[in-house]
């Protein structure tokens, strides 16, 4: 199994919002966003927008390292996608 990890901007929307409008990889195993995988931690509500430069990790698995590979292509060219990266 490998393991892409995304930094996503989450500034401007509200709670997971960025996460669920990006465009997924077809081929992913099982995909987590949140705190744990990086990011600042939040000062505000959680029904108010995340601030400017606000930023949560995301974890992505794949079948192969190959599948892996597109899998960063794939999110990089989104436009909240800040950097990803194959892990393992």
């Amino acid at each position: 199994m490998s393991v892409v990890r995304l930094k996503i901007d989450v500034s401007g929307t509200v709670g997971d919002e960025a996460w669920q409008s990006l465009q997924h990889f077809d081929q992913i195993e099982s995909a987590a966003f949140g705190q744990r995988f990086g990011g600042q931690l939040c000062n505000h509500p959680a029904y108010m927008p995340h601030n400017k430069g606000e930023w949560i990790g995301a974890e992505i698995r794949l079948q192969t390292p190959l599948l892996a590979q597109y899998a960063v292509s794939h999110y990089l060219e989104q436009e909240r996608v800040m950097d990803a990266d194959v892990v393992e």
